[in-house]
């Protein structure tokens, strides 16, 4: 088996992508590590895909897969996870802002530490405050709501153990919160390492306000799933039970009035008549609907298989 499987997402990164190669080559083998680099093309519309294949041709240790089309930077993961077969995979991103001199310490924190994860830590940045002001932030409320103590959820150079992502899945903006699935599937041991950030030198950066809105969006998403996919009745069961009884004892209470009202001789309006009639029988619809979904939830299989995920248009020194 190999030591290091080394997995890139690209996507308009024609400029960068022979340097960064030849880069990471260097490095790995004047440390004498046994690898593969995997470079999953999601979608390029410039000349990538033909700048990986050039690479791939010269080098068998250079291997790719090519979307059909733009998937997002989950799906390439995803997919290059599924091709990898090192001890270590280390991921990096191909804007050549990250730098290939810290796979090595990434790789010795996971075999001789025994982190199940190492993410990257870019305490010193070279973006625009456009980008960082908004990543601060994000990684706030993260490390509130996560519980995982770490100060750079979306760097992208980051290390794992071959189990970590032989059994996680990743879809939508999900590559975000990685560290996050893979402490819900018992990986909890994860680490954090200082590494630098270069500057970007070619093209420009792929970040915009829609990507730190559904950022967010993902993070309710991925903590709804991992909590509840196995008992989705503890979710929905709890809210229709709430909704339920919150109607039934309206209910009983309009009903109680009525009785007490008509014992006493007094005048009292319609049980139908009143509002909170209305709210109640909302609320016993509601909570029956929920308790509906919670059981058609149970009752449904999910179908993880990923091989039909996307779109592939080829493969290049993998073997299938």
């Amino acid at each position: 088996m190999l030591q290091l499987s080394v997995v890139i997402p690209v996507f308009n990164e024609e400029e960068s992508i022979p340097e960064l190669v030849t880069w990471i080559t260097y490095v790995l083998k004047k440390q004498g590590f046994s690898y593969e680099i995997i470079l999953v093309d999601d979608g390029s519309t410039d000349g990538s895909w033909e700048a990986i294949r050039t690479l791939a041709a010269n080098d068998q240790a250079v291997k790719a897969v090519g979307f059909n089309r733009n998937y997002g930077k989950s799906a390439a993961l995803d997919i290059g996870f599924l091709e990898s077969s090192g001890e270590v995979v280390v991921t990096m991103d191909a804007d050549m802002q990250d730098s290939p001199d810290e796979i090595a310490d990434l790789y010795r924190m996971i075999k001789e530490e025994g982190f199940h994860l190492v993410s990257g830590w870019k305490k010193e940045r070279h973006d625009p405050i456009t980008k960082t002001l908004p990543s601060k932030f994000f990684n706030a409320v993260t490390r509130l709501l996560s519980g995982i103590q770490l100060h750079d959820f979306n760097c992208g150079l980051k290390a794992y153990q071959r189990k970590v992502v032989k059994n996680i899945h990743i879809y939508g903006e999900m590559h975000r919160y990685i560290p996050l699935i893979a402490k819900w599937q018992g990986y909890s041991k994860i680490g954090e390492k200082v590494v630098s950030h270069q500057p970007r030198k070619y093209g420009t950066t792929k970040f915009g306000m829609e990507r730190f809105i559904n950022g967010f969006l993902d993070l309710i998403s991925v903590s709804f799933v991992n909590r509840y996919k196995k008992n989705p009745m503890h979710f929905f069961g709890s809210l229709g039970t709430v909704s339920f009884l919150t109607g039934f004892i309206i209910t009983f209470k309009l009903i109680y009035d009525k009785i007490q009202g008509l014992r006493h001789g007094l005048s009292v309006r319609e049980i139908t008549d009143q509002p909170l009639f209305f709210l109640a029988l909302v609320a016993l619809i509601v909570g029956v609907q929920l308790f509906l979904t919670g059981f058609l939830a149970e009752m449904m299989t999910s179908n993880n298989s990923r091989k039909s995920d996307y779109s592939i248009s080829e493969r290049i020194n993998l073997e299938r």
